[in-house]
């Protein structure tokens, strides 16, 4: 047995020593900063009008949603992200995870946004542009970093209670006991209401309804240590949402259950190794906006997400910080869906499709520190699989109709990044980097025809991975802790993009376009001035999409769905403890609907504003407000057919933090 007075290595006896257990994974390296990055406080998480995900990463320059509806009034396959104005098809173009696990749904590419809750967070840190490193071929236009918060970040006991001008409520709970030297967090939220109409009023019908939701999720995360160096992590969410979209009976669903555990190394060889397992649904009713009864009842979208990684940093020393790693994503599932008559309400055909994906990345990355140049290359090696597609469409009797199997698919990718980051002094630094990126195209994409009517979108199981080159420059200005501004000039283009292209009327399908390429610039400002703050983006691109044969039509238009101008600014004061008062402005230019530029979506401006103020030492009014000056956001214009998205909506309730 040790001698328990014996010194460690800190010079302390073994006894005294002092477990502190975070919660994190590796720190960032040095050369982190040397791309394109920003990152989001506690704070600017949670000081929100809507209290949604969605609009917190919003204040990030380049961030996009496919849509702008909020995840309260959209239709979850439509949910993905992306940064840089890459533009999409509702799938991600840029990785999302959460405490080192990816987000996206196996099956769609989707981010379950309502099943994330800023109030569960530390911090969300966002690199821009391509990267290698773990789960690089999901990071085609970037990554966003979300980190759970601690325990003594949550305190023992905090929620809230709110509800707004419509009736509906806004419920969340945590407790976060110390556990010896570890912790514990248990917390849930649950979001409710009748919704806001999506439909112009000239535009409804008795079918009309309001954009009812009602979705809740629980998280449980332990830390603990298993050593003065080694921190064990566990993580299990759980989630369900129901929402309704434009007409009765035009329901929608998604759940999943994600369980993951980590291990993280903090000795001299740093390690990460990281496993998850992920179990997730959708089903969706499509009703015709003719007839007005359902004509599709995709039923049942079971999917399963199995991955994991191992990153290792040896000592090498030297001003050297090495990274090895592999990691590991399969994805797997299928559609059931119903064909349904608008005339007779029968059943016309039963559709079954799907298939995997794999994905095994080797990666290697090493930032070189010599005074006030640091430099950094990486590049990673990925070796995808696509397999067992499958389409099939049966009669109500149950005779074929088409049964089609697809050849399996696999082969070899690299990717590359590099970059310098170069301190002049004065709070002045200059950065550069190149880089590539790799992202497979989803199950969705591959399998899966849908509809918005009168639109049918055609799925290809041909199509080729998308892959980015790009190329950034930039400098950061900090000449106190007070001030920092950023401005980052890009050149980005996505080979391959995958894009809904039109091939007839009111036909499209999933295309490799031959590329789409981003032009632009992002600025950021952030000030503190005594209790006041100022936290400003601004981004501009000019992307167009290149096209041929049946994208040729395209060739030269912007993309769909992609802004060329976007703005956030917030202006906060903190009067004392526990107040907080801030009001946050956000610009979204004009944007196309479509490939071909037909139907345009104007730009909209918005006003919220969060006020909270202490009532005792333990409770605090809140109040909030969306869109405050009522503006009119179009969220969805085909042929003239209209969505709209959220109208002021102001929130009251209260807030317990022990």
């Amino acid at each position: 047995m040790s001698d328990p007075a014996k010194p460690s290595e800190t010079g302390k006896p073994a006894r005294e020593q002092v477990i502190v257990v975070t919660g994190l994974g590796l720190p960032t390296t040095p050369a982190s900063p040397a791309y394109d990055t920003q990152v989001l406080t506690r704070s600017q998480l949670n000081d929100l009008g809507s209290g949604r995900i969605e609009d917190a990463l919003s204040s990030i320059a380049g961030f996009q949603q496919f849509r702008r509806s909020d995840s309260r009034s959209a239709n979850p396959s439509a949910q993905g992200v992306t940064l840089r104005a890459l533009g999409g098809n509702a799938t991600s173009r840029a990785l999302v995870l959460l405490d080192g696990v990816p987000m996206s749904d196996p099956f769609f590419g989707y981010v379950p946004l309502s099943a994330i809750a800023p109030e569960r967070l530390a911090s969300a840190r966002v690199t821009r542009g391509g990267g290698s490193g773990p789960f690089g071929a999901g990071a085609l236009a970037g990554t966003i970093e979300l980190t759970s918060a601690d325990a003594q970040t949550l305190g023992p006991a905090s929620g809230q209670a709110l509800v707004d001008d419509r009736g509906e409520t806004e419920l969340a709970a945590t407790i976060a006991p110390q556990l010896g030297a570890g912790f514990a967090t248990v917390s849930g939220r649950w979001d409710r209401g009748m919704g806001f109409w999506t439909t112009p009023l000239d535009q409804r019908v008795p079918a009309s309804v309001r954009a009812r939701y009602d979705s809740w999720s629980v998280q449980l995360r332990g830390v603990a240590p298993l050593s003065d160096t080694v921190e064990l992590q566990a993580r299990g969410l759980a989630f369900h949402d129901d929402r309704t979209l434009r007409f009765a009976g035009a329901d929608n669903s998604m759940e999943g259950q994600d369980a993951s555990v980590r291990l993280v190394g903090r000795g001299k060889w740093q390690f990460d190794a990281l496993a998850y397992i992920q179990a997730r649904n959708f089903t969706n009713v499509v009703i015709s906006s003719s007839r007005f009864t359902p004509v599709l009842d995709q039923s049942n979208t079971p999917a399963t997400g199995i991955g994991g990684k191992l990153e290792l940093r040896p000592p090498v020393g030297g001003g050297h910080v090495l990274r090895l790693g592999t990691d590991y994503r399969r994805s797997s599932g299928q559609l059931y869906e119903d064909a349904i008559s608008a005339f007779s309400g029968m059943i016309t055909q039963r559709r079954n499709a799907g298939g995997t994906n794999t994905d095994l990345g080797l990666f290697i990355e090493d930032d070189w520190s010599l005074g006030p140049l640091t430099l950094t290359a990486g590049a990673r090696t990925d070796r995808y699989t696509i397999r067992n597609g499958f389409y099939i469409a049966r009669a109500p009797d149950t005779s074929l109709v088409q049964d089609s199997r697809y050849p399996d698919r696999s082969g070899w990718e690299g990717s590359y990044r590099g970059g310098a980051l170069l301190h002049v002094g004065g709070g002045l630094a200059i950065r550069t980097a190149a880089y590539t990126g790799l992202r497979l195209p989803t199950l969705n994409e591959l399998y899966r025809p849908f509809v918005v009517f009168p639109v049918t979108t055609e799925a290809n199981p041909d199509l080729r991975n998308e892959r980015l080159v790009g190329y950034e420059a930039g400098i950061d200005f900090a000449p106190s802790s007070a001030v920092k501004f950023t401005l980052t000039a890009f050149d980005n283009r996505v080979k391959d993009a995958i894009a809904n292209v039109t091939i007839a009327t009111n036909l499209r399908q999933r295309q490799n376009i031959d590329a789409i390429h981003a032009r632009g610039i992002e600025a950021t400002a952030q000030l503190s001035l005594g209790s006041f703050g100022f936290d400003g983006s601004l981004a501009y691109t000019d992307a167009v999409a290149r096209g041929s044969g049946f994208a040729a039509a395209l060739d030269g238009m912007r993309p769909a769905q992609t802004p060329e101008w976007a703005a956030s600014g917030t202006l906060s004061w903190q009067p004392g403890p526990h107040w907080r008062l801030a009001a946050t402005v956000r610009y979204i230019g004009a944007q196309y609907e479509d490939d071909l530029q037909t139907d345009v979506l104007p730009a909209a401006t918005t006003l919220d504003a969060y006020v909270q103020v202490p009532l005792t030492d333990h409770f605090a009014l809140i109040l909030r407000g969306e869109n405050l000056t009522d503006a009119t956001i179009l969220t969805r214009n085909q042929g003239g057919s209209i969505d709209l998205g959220a109208p002021r909506t102001v929130w009251a309730g209260v807030k317990l933090s022990m």
